[in-house]
């Protein structure tokens, strides 16, 4: 089997890559940011802390799962290079995965030694599910090494660039959840569709601001929805020949149902951390799979 260790090597990276992601939505979700005080990369001064919180767990942790990792995706990058060269996409997925990893972990320590405001921390979970998608990707040219049929659909150029409009779209969403949560809104809104049983909630008081961040946050994901299902509705009626664009698109949709109801379920269940967690994997996995498909449909056809 051709380049058996990279493809062994990418698949161990990229869980690691989904552990990593889903660490750092555990931080933000429990507030333990702080947890290791204003010190990097030491703990409150210290390589192994004395009796340590649990915040001071869950964030040391994440720590050093970032910091393995941070090495795995440079080797898997440096390897992929050598191996993968003649490949078109590998180069900028190795870049990819190389600069957002140092990226993601630069903001990481920054927010700890100077602090960062709620907009720039936001961006910290977009900028590690850019990462995520860029190792996959990486790991599924390896996988895709050495075969005769290849995906490279072909597809008109105002489904590509619709397609490539949604994947940054998407990020958009991805960014709003996040600033829902540094901006202290995940709970200003109760019910849904409605909020505080309003259509359009009064913003005036002193919670105002945090209002509209949330209903903002859930227009976003509603359009979200009619984009994917028109999406999904345009591939199945004009591309059916491509199994893999339409199986992607009915994927994405679908996640992107689970998504809401996981969004919405935050509000009503008895704890938190799982739903909040589950949020941030489905837009996760939807965001890499629209990545997949920009990147096949991108390609040009094999004759």
């Amino acid at each position: 089997m051709k380049n058996t260790s990279l493809k062994i090597f990418g698949v161990l990276t990229s869980i690691g890559m989904l552990i990593v992601l889903l660490q750092g939505a555990l931080v933000t979700k429990t507030d333990s940011g702080d947890g290791c005080g204003a010190t990097w990369p030491l703990c409150f001064g210290q390589w192994f802390p004395d009796n340590p919180a649990v915040e001071t767990i869950i964030e040391y942790s994440h720590r050093a799962v970032s910091g393995l990792l941070g090495i795995m995706v440079i080797i898997l990058a440096i390897w992929s290079w050598k191996k993968l060269s003649h490949l078109r996409e590998t180069k900028f997925m190795a870049l990819m995965a190389v600069l957002f990893i140092i990226f993601q972990g630069f903001m990481g320590a920054g927010a700890v030694v100077w602090g960062h405001s709620d907009i720039v921390l936001a961006l910290h979970f977009g900028i590690s599910t850019i990462s995520f998608a860029s190792v996959v990707l990486l790991n599924v040219l390896a996988f895709e090494d050495g075969k005769v049929n290849i995906p490279a659909p072909v597809v008109t150029k105002p489904y590509r660039n619709y397609l490539i409009f949604v994947l940054i779209y998407t990020y958009a969403v991805i960014y709003t959840g996040a600033y829902v949560k540094h901006a202290d809104a995940t709970y200003v809104c109760s019910g849904f569709p409605l909020c505080n049983d309003q259509l359009i909630p009064d913003m005036s008081g002193s919670l105002g601001y945090q209002i509209g961040v949330h209903v903002a946050h859930r227009l976003f994901g509603i359009l979200l929805g009619v984009f994917l299902l028109v999406l999904m509705i345009w591939t199945i009626r004009r591309f059916h020949p491509s199994k893999i664009l339409v199986w992607s698109s009915v994927i994405t949709f679908l996640l992107l149902i689970v998504q809401i109801i996981a969004g919405v379920s935050i509000l009503s269940a008895n704890s938190y951390l799982p739903p909040a967690l589950f949020h941030a994997l489905t837009i996760t996995i939807l965001f890499t799979i629209l990545s997949y498909m920009v990147m096949i449909v991108t390609r040009k056809p094999v004759k």
